[in-house]
């Protein structure tokens, strides 16, 4: 049986647009997701995005609804993705782990190339903002 990844991402919405962020070295390289990283065993989702983004971006946010939560199975274990809404509340985002970082309108998100465990909250943040 696969490992299982529980993750979380970000889906950051300031004035019409979403932050997209482009994965650096590793797995999945030159991607694109939503920020954000694993859930640690004592942290809640949302405990976890709101550390993941202070860590990789160097900005706080404040974690609203959930867009939906998928899984994808890769070569190196299945992913269990939660992502949320949220909103921006102190800094700008900063590179530290993504190689770029975008703003951009919902309907361009489809012209950039995503994790397929990303697809299914791209396609409904894309519907909601239609």
């Amino acid at each position: 049986m696969k490992k299982q990844i529980n993750v979380v991402g970000a889906v950051i919405v300031k004035d019409g647009e979403v932050l997209c962020a482009q994965r650096g070295t590793g797995s999945l390289a030159g991607l694109w997701e939503f920020p954000g990283g694993k859930i640690e065993p004592t942290e809640t989702a949302r405990e976890a995005l709101q550390r993941e983004i202070t860590e990789e971006l160097l900005c706080r946010v404040e974690v609203g609804d959930e867009v939906t939560t998928t899984a994808h199975e890769y070569d190196f274990g299945i992913v269990n993705l939660t992502t949320f809404f949220c909103e921006l509340i102190d800094g700008t985002p900063k590179l530290t782990e993504h190689t770029e970082v975008r703003w951009l309108p919902p309907v361009r998100m489809g012209e950039i190339e995503w994790a397929p465990a990303d697809v299914p909250a791209v396609d409904l943040v894309q519907a909601r903002f239609a």
